[in-house]
């Protein structure tokens, strides 16, 4: 059975400050005082003073909390209740010698962070107006900050000690008049006179709390006097009394001893003193052997300074053996911090550090110097063991020339390979020049090359040891190596200043070369046979890919050549890495734009011959597009990875050859479309498309239908409007996007282009009427003829005769062709059908050389029909064939006339639905390539 909540009811009383007794009466307060759980008075919690009395009542006394609430009980057994009553809580702030029956709070008295005056939260009931005067007059009350400066030690509280009068009448009634201010006074002394009678009155009406201290206290007093007896009528105090009279003696005692071993220890001290001062001489072979394991070197080259400027000239032999056994150590820290020197790969800062030990150990030689030379040749070491290593592995890794698979797609050589690299430099002796993979459990074309690892690791060599070199150096010539932190100055050899460059040259040039014997070794045929020979000969495999690893070379090349620019290197340096990187580039620009020729070679092996109708231009099928994104993603690429210049480095259409080359193979990688569109029209049937290899569930049937090629008419048709697309919309975007790119010459290669493409299209064009309109000229004269037809035999006209219906249904035929592939191109190929047809038709009627009247009618009917069909597509050819054949005819009699008018309305009726295609249609008349 569920418990209502608890409900509040009433209480008693309904006011009252802080620590009011109340009595709260309701339904459901608890079953027993372990069930209540929660009470809150005002949103105070008052549970701690709560006492339960039933489950009707509740005693309590009321927290801290302002303004009018709730009473909120809570229990176990039914939770968090309601009321229907509130209590109104205030604060009253009680004077200092005002009668009190509750605890007063005294910190809202207060305010200990002030200047000793009073708080403004609570509310003075007693001392809020002591005058009575009323403060209507009291506009614009003075501020405390003026009132401070009046009076700097007083207070206008009323219950401080520093109450200062005058401060309290300027700032509550500086505005009240004399005779006012006395009517204050006599209300004041009546005040005062009232609370004379307060006591007796307030002891009335708080009789029970007077009577429950009472009771308090005589309780305390039995406690005692029990107390008092249980210790045999002593003080409970004296016991304790006892302890701390123990304690003290104990502590004398104590004390005595320690003063005792205080004189005996002052006397040790200053026996031990005079022995201090020269214990650090004794003391200081060891300490430097341990600071020296320790690696604390700055704290043996600080105490063998101090012991040197003490003892270095000393007589004494004690000291002098001392001395010498510390020289002795010191020499050898000299070697081993020479040795240490000379050991790489090390820090900046931990060479610095040991250059600067040495000179202020005063080392023979020039530390730094040999510091800057060793690592020069360090590094020229190490460019060479990364050489070797590299080409060794590439070596002892070279595959069987076996067959494999094609190499990637334009699309997939253009991006970076997505596969790690897994050399990487290390600042150890030893260095990984392998791939992780052998070729035997990886294929050529899934493992990186041996050459893009050479190049990622020789890179990172320079990129982060070259700085470190080249930073010492300028520390040592700036003299932050030998003069900064040492007392004596010592000049700075500046003749070593070039030899250092040349250094640095030699590191620079090495790397160069390196590179230019990987990439570009045609570069170094001007240098002696011998030495090149000493920079590797990379062998050249038949999957040689580094021409899809090219453009990451690069990107490693010119980020590392980026890095060298900026520390201010001799323009020396700078120019043979702005040249690598040039040239690197230019390699890269050609190598890419070669391959993206090659790719456009082989893309007839890629023609699925599915044609899509959807282009504005005419079907097409996919193989435009494919031209284009190879163009526009060779464009792309070459311009994210050569063309985009970083700090320092030179466009490279500035140079006239490096111009004129690349556009000639821009200029052959989009001309070279167009053979492959003439191949794939003439030769197609003999052209295998690639396979696809990627999925090995298709079908027989459906690899049957991918290789099947259409017929010889299709093909033309089909190229010939895939050149058209060409003309019109593919170069054109091209050419935007070299312009967008800044490609030089743009309009000579898109002039040059266009001319191979039209070249293509008219062969094309003429290849294609030749082969739709032989068969219907060819049948022309056979049909025409047929059943031993004579022109001067001719029975009188019913119709248009079967051979002028077959050519026409020839031209419908012809129609519906190339409508389905190319609308566009209706227009152009009809009306040069049309204009064959209309000479052959011309043709075999001059060559006739009689007519009779029904023959020369039956003549002229066809003539006119033939024109009046094919109207819309009529030229000047065509209408001047037609018109010398109807010249040629006799004239016609006015009855004659009016019969052919109803023969040719009557062939236009039964053959409407066929003519329809000849109609009038915005599609046909679209432009011609």
């Amino acid at each position: 059975m569920s418990v209502e909540p608890p409900l509040v009811t009433g209480i008693s009383p309904k006011e009252g400050p802080p620590g009011t007794r109340v009595t709260i009466r309701g339904e459901n307060l608890g079953a027993e005082p372990k069930d209540l759980i929660g009470l809150k008075i005002c949103g105070v919690d008052c549970y701690l003073s709560a006492e339960w009395k039933s489950p009707n009542k509740i005693i309590a006394r009321t927290g801290p909390g302002k303004g009018k609430g709730d009473i909120v009980v809570t229990t176990k057994s039914a939770g968090t209740g309601t009321c229907t009553v509130g209590f109104r809580g205030y604060f009253v702030q009680t004077g200092p010698l005002q009668e009190s029956a509750i605890w007063i709070d005294e910190s809202q008295t207060l305010d200990r962070l002030g200047r000793g005056r009073a708080s403004s939260p609570v509310v003075s009931r007693d001392f809020e107006n002591p005058l009575g005067l009323s403060d209507e007059g009291n506009q614009g009350k003075y501020a405390e900050d003026i009132l401070l400066e009046i009076f700097p030690e007083g207070s206008g509280d009323t219950k401080l000690e520093n109450f200062d009068s005058a401060w309290f009448l300027l700032e509550n009634h500086h505005g009240a008049g004399f005779d006012d201010l006395k009517a204050g006074l006599q209300y004041l002394k009546r005040n005062s006179g009232r609370q004379k009678e307060g006591p007796l009155a307030f002891v009335k009406t708080n009789l029970s709390t007077f009577m429950d201290c009472q009771e308090t206290m005589r309780t305390m007093h039995e406690e005692l006097i029990r107390d008092i007896q249980a210790n045999d009528g002593s003080s409970i105090t004296y016991q304790l009394e006892n302890l701390l009279r123990d304690a003290n003696k104990t502590a004398d005692s104590l004390f005595q001893d320690v003063l005792g071993r205080k004189d005996r220890a002052d006397s040790t001290r200053n026996a031990l003193s005079v022995l201090q001062r020269f214990k650090f001489l004794f003391n200081l072979p060891c300490n430097m052997e341990k600071n020296i394991k320790k690696g604390d070197y700055d704290m043996v080259i600080n105490d063998y300074g101090r012991v040197r400027s003490l003892f270095k000239d000393t007589d004494i032999a004690v000291f002098k053996k001392v001395y010498e056994e510390v020289e002795r150590r010191v020499a050898d820290f000299r070697e081993m911090l020479h040795k240490k020197l000379l050991e790489l790969p090390s820090t900046l800062d931990e060479q610095k550090k040991l250059v600067r030990y040495l000179v202020e150990l005063e080392s023979a030689g020039d530390p730094a110097w040999e510091c800057l030379s060793n690592q020069q040749q360090w590094l020229l070491q190490l460019l060479t063991d990364c050489k070797t290593g590299h080409m060794d592995t590439d070596k002892s890794f070279m595959l069987p020339q076996v067959e494999t698979e094609a190499p990637p797609t334009p699309s997939q050589r253009i991006a970076v390979p997505g596969f790690s690299l897994t050399s990487g430099f290390k600042t150890g002796k030893n260095h990984s020049f392998s791939s992780t993979q052998s070729p035997e459990q990886a294929g050529w074309k899934f493992k990186t090359p041996q050459r893009v690892l050479f190049v990622e690791e020789l890179t990172d060599i320079l990129t982060e040891s070259f700085p470190d070199f080249w930073k010492l150096g300028q520390a040592y010539f700036s003299g932050n190596l030998i003069l900064r932190e040492t007392e004596r100055i010592q000049k700075i050899d500046t003749s070593k200043h070039v030899e250092f460059k040349k250094m640095a040259s030699d590191v620079i040039q090495l790397f160069s070369n390196l590179m230019r014997a990987a990439f570009l070794p045609e570069s170094l045929e001007n240098i002696d046979p011998a030495l090149r020979k000493t920079f590797g000969e990379w062998s050249e495999s038949k999957h040689d890919t580094r021409g899809a690893w090219l453009p990451h070379c690069v990107r490693y090349i010119r980020s590392c050549v980026g890095a060298l620019s900026n520390l201010d290197l001799p323009e020396e340096c700078l120019n043979i890495c702005q040249e690598l990187a040039f040239d690197m580039r230019t390699h890269c620009m050609v190598t890419l734009l070669k391959q993206a020729i090659q790719d456009m070679k082989n893309l007839h092996q890629r023609e699925s011959w599915n044609v899509d109708t959807d282009d504005v231009c005419g079907g097409i099928t996919q193989l435009p597009l494919l031209f284009e994104n190879i163009v526009n993603e060779t464009i792309q690429h070459l311009h994210e990875v050569v063309m985009k210049l970083k700090p320092g480095e030179t466009n490279l259409f500035d140079q006239r050859d490096v111009q004129i080359e690349a556009t000639a193979l821009c200029t052959q990688l989009v001309k070279e479309f167009s053979n492959c569109i003439e191949k794939l029209a003439f030769k197609g049937d003999t052209l295998k498309p690639k396979k696809q290899t990627q999925s090995s569930s298709v079908s027989a049937e459906e690899e049957t239908q991918e290789e099947k090629v259409p017929a010889y008419d299709k093909r033309l048709l089909i190229m010939l409007s895939n050149c058209n697309h060409t003309i019109q919309r593919a170069i054109p975007r091209i050419t935007e996007n070299m312009d967008k790119h800044q490609y030089p010459e743009t309009e000579k290669i898109a002039q040059e282009a266009i001319s191979a493409f039209q070249e293509v299209d008219e062969k094309l064009f003429e290849a294609y009427v030749e082969e739709k309109s032989n068969p219907i000229i060819g049948a022309l004269e056979q049909n025409m003829y047929a059943g031993r037809f004579n022109w001067d035999e001719c029975l009188k006209p019913v119709g248009v005769r079967s051979y002028l219906k077959e050519a026409l249904m020839g031209l419908i035929r012809v129609h519906a062709e190339v409508f389905a592939i190319s609308p566009v191109l209706v227009t152009r190929i009809l009306t040069r059908v049309i204009v064959a047809v209309s000479e052959e038709v011309a043709r075999l009627i001059l060559c006739v050389e009689t007519f009779n009247l029904n023959g020369a009618l039956q003549a002229r009917l066809e003539l006119i029909t033939l024109q009046d069909a094919v109207a819309l597509y009529a030229t000047d050819e065509s209408s001047e064939a037609v018109q010398e054949a109807l010249d040629y005819l006799p004239e016609l009699k006015s009855e004659d006339k009016r019969f052919l008018e109803d023969l040719i309305n009557n062939f236009k009726t039964r053959m409407k639905f066929q003519l329809m295609c000849f109609k009038s249609d915005p599609v046909l008349r679209g432009p011609a390539a």
